[in-house]
């Protein structure tokens, strides 16, 4: 940009013609010329600054995800409704759980009951309490050794799921695929953009129950919060012997 608007250096025949003519004194015309100041320095100046403008209005806003975001785990036990206490918290689960995830910090707990546990094997779940719908939650299955076609699942899993039934309807992509952690356990992996929300889904079988991961999230949340979204669907994961 600076090239561009420099002012032309001054010719050399120009120079040659100027020392030629002979004078018998001093003219006003044969005094060295002072530079006359050039108004295209500002106008660089003036479109260098309507640029940066430019630049800092259209840049979107920083994401609340970056790497200064703290997590907590969560240890699940996916005790049967018979057994499930149905309320407290998670710190004498540590040693008779079966899966973990991250929670974001500032996240709620909502507790399930045991009607809706054993209705459609909600185990836990917690949400953004600034906005409630952003939030993730697990379910779980007895008596599954190991998993069905990708494709099957994912419509198993929408029966006993009145949201996740409407999202699959009204998507406007669905992509999916199979993943094995270290240890050879395989998960499937959907994720789901729907009409005005996005779903990350992780589902895995181990210890003869199907455990299914959900990360839900409205479309401008998921825009601002992905990468946190994501770290959180990506921790998932079933502690011991699959």
């Amino acid at each position: 940009m600076a090239t561009i608007f420099s002012p032309p250096p001054i010719s050399s025949s120009a120079s040659a013609t100027a020392t030629a003519t002979p004078s018998s004194k001093p003219s006003p015309s044969s005094k060295p010329l002072l530079p006359i100041p050039s108004s295209k320095p500002q106008l660089t100046a003036a479109l260098t600054a309507a640029a940066i403008a430019t630049v800092l209005t259209t840049t979107p806003l920083p994401s609340l995800a970056d790497s200064s975001t703290n997590y907590q785990v969560y240890y699940g036990t996916a005790a049967s409704a018979a057994n499930y206490g149905g309320y407290g918290g998670n710190s004498s689960k540590k040693d008779s759980a079966e899966y973990v995830y991250d929670v974001p910090e500032g996240w709620k707990e909502r507790l399930v009951s045991k009607v809706e546990k054993g209705t459609n094997g909600t185990d836990s779940e917690f949400f953004n309490p600034k906005k409630k719908s952003e939030k993730e939650y697990l379910t779980f299955l007895a008596g599954f050794r190991q998993l069905a076609p990708k494709d099957t699942v994912l419509n198993n899993l929408a029966l006993s799921d009145v949201e996740l039934q409407d999202l699959i309807a009204n998507a406007d992509g669905l992509t999916s695929e199979e993943k094995k952690d270290e240890n050879g356990q395989i998960y499937y992996v959907y994720e789901i953009d729907g009409a005005g929300t996005h779903s990350l889904i992780s589902v895995t079988c181990a210890k003869n129950k199907l455990y299914a991961h959900f990360v839900n999230a409205p479309t401008p949340e998921w825009n601002r919060d992905k990468e946190i979204l994501r770290h959180v669907h990506e921790s998932f994961k079933t502690i011991g012997s699959f």
